[in-house]
């Protein structure tokens, strides 16, 4: 009986204003509450965004460029270069016998005497000696003499008679081979160099060459010239034993003879019977390689 006098009059408050309310359901009445309840605290979260400080938009980077970019490599690493001094070649070692040593001792005297200077050094090396001071200490034409001069003295005449078997005229006083030029005398005086005289330019060796369509053994071969070797310089190899040396063959012996002497393996070939060549190119040698 409240329930229905309560009803009753709610709908007749509601009829007075023209208005028709219904009662809310129980559902509507819990979603209503849970709004109400939760209004207040969305407030605080308002406020705190819009008290929060703007922040400065800061534009982004470009874009990469579409473009294929080639990588450059990066340069070869440079390498420390160290100078390579040029290794010499070994000084050759010689055993000279009794005949050797008697054929050092006599050139080294003819030229000490020639030059009028005196050294007491004994063997090759007194004859180097000697040589040095010729050049050191001469011009080139009075080195030339002096050499042949000496070679005069020290062309010892036991070494020639050894060749009487071959008919060699002789003359008072001094012996003198006079040969025609032939065959016979090219071959003879190349084997006699080779034979008696490595002493001064060292182990040499006969070889064949051209004559006028023909082969003869002609040829002195010598590997390693030891004059060459110990004095280490042009200068004395062409004036103090190719020049003189091609002159006095030529004039006391009558042979011509061509003396090619090689700087850079100091080998030398002597070619008898050719004349040596107007342009000589072991005369525009500047300088030995080792110097």
């Amino acid at each position: 009986m409240e329930v229905a006098a309560t009803s009753s009059l709610l709908l007749g408050a509601h009829h007075a204003h023209g208005v028709l309310l219904l009662p809310a359901s129980p559902a509507e009445t819990m979603k209503r509450s849970y709004y109400t309840r939760r209004k207040p605290s969305r407030l605080p979260t308002v406020r705190a965004f819009m008290a929060r400080p703007h922040h400065q938009n800061v534009a982004a980077p470009p874009p990469a460029s579409s473009k294929m970019v080639t990588a450059v490599p990066p340069p070869p690493p440079v390498r420390e270069t160290t100078a390579v001094t040029p290794t010499l070649p070994a000084t050759t070692v010689y055993r000279d016998n009794w005949f050797d040593n008697l054929a050092i001792g006599y050139l080294s005297r003819s030229l000490q005497e020639a030059s009028g200077m005196k050294n007491g050094k004994d063997g090759y090396e007194g004859l180097i000696e000697a040589a040095l001071a010729i050049s050191g200490l001469f011009r080139v034409e009075q080195q030339w003499q002096t050499v042949a001069t000496a070679l005069e003295r020290a062309f010892p005449s036991y070494i020639l008679t050894m060749a009487t078997w071959i008919d060699i005229v002789r003359s008072v006083g001094q012996i003198k081979v006079m040969m025609p030029p032939s065959r016979f005398s090219r071959e003879y005086f190349a084997a006699f160099t080779t034979i008696f005289f490595p002493w001064l330019v060292g182990p040499c060796e006969v070889r064949e060459s051209e004559v006028d369509g023909r082969k003869e053994k002609n040829v002195v071969y010598v590997p390693k010239c030891r004059f060459l070797e110990s004095t280490n310089c042009v200068g004395m190899c062409t004036n103090l034993c190719k020049i003189p040396c091609e002159k006095f063959i030529q004039d006391s012996l009558g042979t011509a003879v061509y003396m090619s002497p090689n700087f850079e393996d100091m080998s030398c070939e002597m070619i008898f019977g050719q004349q040596p060549p107007e342009d000589d190119p072991a005369l525009k040698q500047p300088c030995f390689r080792t110097k």
